[in-house]
This record gives C-alpha cells, structure tokens and sequence, in this order.
C-alpha cells in the first residue's frame, strides 16, 4: 500500500461513516475497521469470495457450532470440502484427506455436505450482488467477479463504499460473512480478497501493484501449481520480482503461452473484462468409497445414484447439460476422466446414466477404485432438452417414469422411490 493511504481519507466498514486521515478508530460507532486507501474511490472492479462458505452455513443454521471445530466432509477415505476458520487454526486445509484432517484436530464436528442448501444461499447472495450491478461473473458457488464501473450515480455512492455496505447486508440478511477484494484488474481483485480473511476488505491500486507483487512468490500467478512451480523453481525463479526483470520474448521462449501470462501477470497487467456468461460450465457429483471398488456391479450402483443427484441439480438450476463426463479415481490416486456429446442436452438421470454405463464398462478391467463421480458439461437452458427419441420408443417411456418419480419424490422425500439399480443399497452408501 503507498505511504500516502495512511493519510488518505477513508470510511468505517462497520458505520460507513466518512472518517478524516489518520484516524485510527471510527468517531461515530468506535470500530477499528477504517479502510483508507489512496486510491480507494477510483477503483471498480472487486472480487468477493465467502468465507469458508459451507461451514459458515452450518454454524449460521447450529448456533451451538459457533466456537466449535466444524469440517464438511464425510467418510474416513473422502477429502475436507470446506473447514471452518477454527479448524484451520488445527492446520485443517481444503482437499486434505478426512483422515489426516482427524489427526491435525480430532475433536472437530464432521458434517456431510448439503449442496441443496449451499446452492440455494449462492443464489441468496448473487442476488444481493445483482441488485448493484448486471456484470457479475461466478467463478464457482462461493466467489464472483463484480464490474461497477458507472453505478456511482445509481447507488449515490463509490464502488468501495457500496461494496462495504453489500458485505454488511449479506453478514445481515443472508448469515454469512463475505471478503472483498477491490482493484483496477481480475488478478489483483482475486488476490486482494484472499490477504484478510475473514471478513476482509482489501485494496490493491495500480500505483503499488509492482512494489506490491515483487515479493510475493511466484505461485500467487494463476495457472503455476506446484509443477510449474517446480520448472521455475529449476529455472532459478522463486519470487514474481524475478520474472519483472525478464523479457517478454525470453519467457515466452522459455515456457510458451504461460510464459506471456508470466510476464503480463508479474507486472500487474490483466485486460480480462467481467464476463456474465462466467457461470458454472458443469453439474456433478462424485463420492469416495471407504473401501477400494472393483467389482462393476456395485460401480453401478453408485453410478445410477450419483446420476440421480447430478438430474436433480440440473432440474433445480433450470439447466441442462450436453456433454456426459465419468471420472473415475484409482487406488493409488490416479485419476481417469472420460467423456461422450450427446445429440442434444439433457437433464435426465437416465440419459446421463446410459451414456456412463457406457464409459463406464471399458474402464472395469479389475481396477480398483476409491472414486466414482458423474457429471454433464456444455451447460445450457432445458428448452431443447431430451427431445422425443424415435430410435428408442422406450426412452420416451423411462423418461415419463422418470418424471413420475421426481414427483414423489419432491412430495414425500428422497427415499421415498428407489430405482432397481438402487433399491435396498442406501445405507451402503458412504
């Protein structure tokens, strides 16, 4: 941050009242969070990500997890979804095996992820977004990109103050805390919402990005994960500072395409517009067995279930889906992924089922598998969804059954209707 935001004008997060430079508590309400900043009311485009967002509904819904331990999961081979700030401090982290998240805090609450409700606070909030501005773009189910460039006349407030008044309404309305990231460029946004977690507010200007980035590591760029990070780190290359001092043409040389991301990127220079077509680009779901699988017969049964859940989400989101996508994980962590396009969308589990079936039967060789998952890809609205087949009369048929059994299902519960596939094997479940 420049020298001069200590002395700049700024506002309490807390009151939104304006405060003079240099004031270190709000006059109005006594909170410590003034946000100052140089260039605090000439910036617009933010990004806001919800902190440890499953977690934090399962503690807004259980006051009585409030200062527990609380980590979404489930199953002693699954993985961590989402830890709470408590856990964290364990060293509980997102995707860590269950098992090893146990180890670090055995007294943690384990809870198994409801993504029917998360989904539905998503939408509680981007619609509290929306109201601010048209150009929202999700990134996933708990962070988006904000443009506010213009609305200063509509809200009768900068973009920073009104960003603070939108995080105080989601704490309020909604039961969850948000933090904002506030800068000139999609990087620096996504960055600066990371740097106080939680309940943070954090601004990066285009004057300090360089000083800002020189440090950091170089990892912070999007798209190096721990190999390219390791290329580098052969390279000599640790910190973004480094790739400053180098050319455009060298990098490029050196690591391709990434290598004009590298340069663009360790200088702050990020052109990307926020797009509100960024919605999520697949529907799935998977599920980690507690036991190695084999045997197809009950790959099959995991498969028509997961099918069931992915048809219903679609249902639920008003989407449809052309692109069938089976994922499988072997026992030593290796991941297979297989996909098929289909000749029109659907949203159907029985579709979705088949065309997995299908994938599904070259890959049961006697392998063993941790994890099974399926999902749709190539997302769209339903209207030209699972058209009439004249081939097959009897899909037209399964498809009504189909539609039969949704209804009871919504009327009297999941469990109310079980498929043939299915029947009897819900508590094998894990």
């Amino acid at each position: 941050m420049p020298d001069s935001a200590a002395h700049s004008p700024g506002f309490c997060r807390d009151c939104l009242k304006e405060q003079a430079a240099s004031v270190r508590r709000c006059l109005a309400c006594g909170s410590p969070r003034i946000l100052r900043h140089a260039e605090l009311y000439d910036l617009t485009l933010a990004h806001i990500d919800c902190d440890a967002f499953y977690a934090s509904i399962e503690k807004r819904d259980n006051p009585e997890l409030a200062d527990k331990p609380v980590i979404i999961g489930g199953g002693k081979r699954g993985v961590v979804s989402t830890a709470c700030y408590v856990a964290r401090i364990h060293g509980v982290r997102s995707a860590m095996p269950m098992f090893k998240a146990l180890e670090a805090c055995p007294q943690a609450i384990v809870i198994k992820p409801n993504m029917e409700k998360y989904a539905r606070v998503s939408r509680e909030v981007r619609t509290l977004m929306q109201e601010l501005t048209p150009l929202v773009q999700p990134l996933s189910i708990d962070e988006a990109f904000l443009e506010l460039s213009g609305t200063e006349r509509l809200h009768h407030d900068p973009p920073a103050r009104t960003l603070a008044r939108l995080a105080r309404r989601i704490e309020q309305e909604v039961g969850i805390t948000v933090s904002v990231g506030l800068s000139y460029c999609k990087f620096l946004a996504k960055v600066a919402s990371d740097l106080q977690k939680p309940r943070g507010f954090s601004v990066i200007g285009q004057a300090e990005a360089l000083e800002f980035l020189r440090e950091k590591p170089v990892t912070l760029i999007w798209g190096v994960g721990k190999a390219f990070a390791a290329t580098l780190e052969r390279d000599g290359v640790r910190t973004i500072g480094q790739l400053q001092t180098m050319e455009e043409g060298d990098l490029m040389r050196r690591y391709g395409t990434m290598g004009q991301r590298l340069f663009r990127l360790s200088r702050g220079l990020d052109e990307r517009a926020v797009e509100i077509d960024g919605e999520a680009k697949s529907v799935s779901a998977e599920t980690t067995f507690n036991d190695d699988i084999a045997r197809y017969d009950d790959l099959v049964t995991h498969l028509r279930r997961l099918s069931e859940q992915v048809a219903h989400r679609l249902r639920k989101s008003e989407l449809a889906g052309q692109t069938v996508v089976l994922k499988l994980k072997t026992a030593d962590f290796k991941i297979r992924t297989r996909n098929r396009r289909l000749d029109s969308p659907t949203r159907l589990a029985d579709r979705i089922f088949r065309i997995g079936l299908q994938l599904l039967e070259k890959e049961a060789d006697g392998t063993k598998y941790r994890l099974i998952g399926i999902g749709v890809s190539d997302l769209s609205a339903p209207d030209l969804a699972d058209p009439p087949d004249l081939v097959d009369p009897a899909a037209t048929r399964r498809a009504a059954a189909e539609d039969a059994i949704n209804k009871l299902r919504d009327k009297f519960g999941k469990a109310s209707v079980e498929t043939g596939y299915t029947f009897g094997t819900r508590k094998r479940d894990p």
